[in-house]
C-alpha cells in the first residue's frame, strides 16, 4: 500500500458541516438567512431544472425578492463554456452573492461548485482545470443532492468539458468542497429507478476502483469499504427504492466522495469520460456501459456489477459505440489516455503499453 503523500494529497479537507435525514431540507431557510446575517448579499439558487415544473418537491424554498434562481439544464453535462456564461449572468445581477445553494443531481452540484469559485477568483473555468489551481476560497456554498451516488456532495473536485481541448476535468481543489450540506433521502424519492441505479453504481464504481488502485491509505479504505457494504444492502437487498434504502444509498454516495477525495479512481472513469467527451453519454450512464467490458481489470467487481444489473432489472445501453468512424475511435482513445493519474493509479506508470490504441478501440467497440 502506498502512503497517501503519493496521491499529492498531503492534508485532506472534508465537509465542513452537514445535516441528515428526512424532512431536513426545511433547514435551509435558518442556514440562509444566518449566512446573509454574517455576510451580507443576495442567496443564488442553482436547482436542477426537473424542479422548474415540479417546485412542489422544494416547498419554502428561502427565496427572497433581492436572491437569484436559475435552473440548470440536465441534457448536458457542465461545460467550461456554460459554466462561464452562468458566472457572467450571475455577476451582471448580484455584486457579490452571500451564499451559493446547489439542488439537485452531480451536474447541479458541480454547477454550484465552480460558480462559487468563479465569483471569487475570477478568469475562466478552462484556468481552473487541474489541481489546486484555485487561489482563494470561493463564495460560501450549500449543497442539497437530489441523486445519490455521484458524490459530488463530498469532493473537492466539480468536473467540466472543455469542448476545444477534449479535456473533461474538474477544479479540484480545496476550496471546491462545500461548506455544507443538506442530505435529504426524502427528494430521492421520484428518482426514475435507472436513473437511480445509475447515479448509485457511480458511488460504487469510485470505491472499487479505488480500492483497487495503487494509491490509498486506511481512511479512503475505511470509506470505501463502508460504501460498497452499503450499496450491497440497497441493490441485493430487495426493492432498492425502500425509504430504508434510499437513506442507505445517500450515505453510500457520501462516503463514496469522501473516499475519492483522498485516493483515485481507475480504469472505468477515463473510458467513462471519452464516452462522455465524444458521444456525450451521461457520466453515470457511461460508468455502467463501460463496467459492461471491465471484466479483463475488474473480474470480481464486474460479476457483482453484473448482479446487481440482474436483480434490478436494469436496461444497460447497449451498442452505444456500433457504427463509429475511424476519426471518432482515434477521438475516444485521445480522451481516454489523456486521463494519466487515475490510469496510473490502476496499471501503472506503464499503462500505455496496457492501453494501446487498438487495445482500447477493441473495448469501445465492445460497447
Amino acid at each position: 500500500m502506498n502512503n497517501i503523500l503519493d496521491t499529492g494529497i498531503k492534508n485532506a479537507r472534508n465537509v465542513g458541516r452537514y445535516i441528515f435525514g428526512s424532512g431536513s431540507v426545511a433547514e435551509l431557510t435558518d442556514l440562509v438567512q444566518e449566512r446573509k446575517g454574517n455576510t451580507p448579499g443576495a442567496a443564488v439558487f442553482l436547482v436542477d431544472s426537473f424542479f422548474e415544473t415540479n417546485m412542489d418537491y422544494l416547498e419554502n424554498l428561502p427565496l427572497e425578492k433581492s436572491d437569484l434562481i436559475r435552473y440548470v439544464s440536465i441534457d448536458e453535462e457542465p461545460t467550461t463554456e456554460s459554466i462561464d456564461s452562468l458566472v457572467e449572468e450571475i455577476a451582471s445581477e448580484v455584486v457579490m452573492p452571500s451564499v451559493i445553494v446547489g439542488i439537485g443531481g452531480g451536474i447541479t452540484l458541480d454547477t454550484a461548485k465552480a460558480v462559487s469559485n468563479l465569483l471569487t477568483n475570477g478568469g475562466k473555468a478552462a484556468d481552473y482545470q487541474g489541481w489546486d489551481l484555485v487561489r482563494v476560497p470561493g463564495v460560501y456554498k450549500i449543497g442539497i443532492p437530489t441523486l445519490s451516488g455521484t458524490g459530488a456532495e463530498a469532493t473537492r473536485t466539480c468536473v467540466m468539458t472543455n469542448k476545444t481541448t477534449g479535456l473533461k476535468l474538474g477544479m479540484n481543489s480545496d476550496y471546491t468542497v462545500f461548506d455544507q450540506l443538506i442530505l435529504d433521502p426524502t427528494l430521492t424519492a421520484t428518482v426514475p429507478s435507472d436513473q437511480y441505479f445509475f447515479s448509485g453504481m457511480d458511488a460504487w464504481i469510485h470505491c472499487v476502483e479505488s480500492l483497487a488502485g495503487g494509491y490509498r491509505n486506511p481512511i479512503g479504505d475505511a470509506f470505501s469499504t463502508q460504501a460498497i457494504e452499503l450499496c450491497r444492502q440497497v441493490f441485493v437487498g430487495g426493492e432498492m427504492m425502500s425509504d430504508d434504502h434510499r437513506a442507505k444509498l445517500m450515505v453510500s454516495s457520501y462516503l463514496g466522495g469522501c473516499a475519492i477525495a483522498t485516493s483515485y479512481v481507475g480504469v472505468v472513469h477515463p473510458f467513462s469520460a471519452g464516452l462522455s467527451v465524444v458521444l456525450g453519454l451521461h457520466h453515470c450512464v457511461a460508468n455502467c456501459v463501460t463496467m459492461t467490458c471491465m471484466e479483463s481489470f475488474y473480474p470480481n467487481a464486474y460479476e457483482e456489477f453484473m448482479l446487481f444489473v440482474e436483480k434490478n432489472e436494469i436496461n444497460i445501453p447497449q451498442g452505444v459505440c456500433s457504427g463509429l468512424t475511424d476519426e471518432q475511435f482515434e477521438d475516444l482513445y485521445r480522451a481516454t489516455v489523456i486521463h494519466e493519474k487515475p490510469l496510473t493509479n490502476a496499471l501503472g506508470p506503464g499503462f500505455r503499453g496496457v492501453l494501446t490504441q487498438d487495445k482500447v478501440r477493441e473495448i469501445f467497440e465492445a460497447m
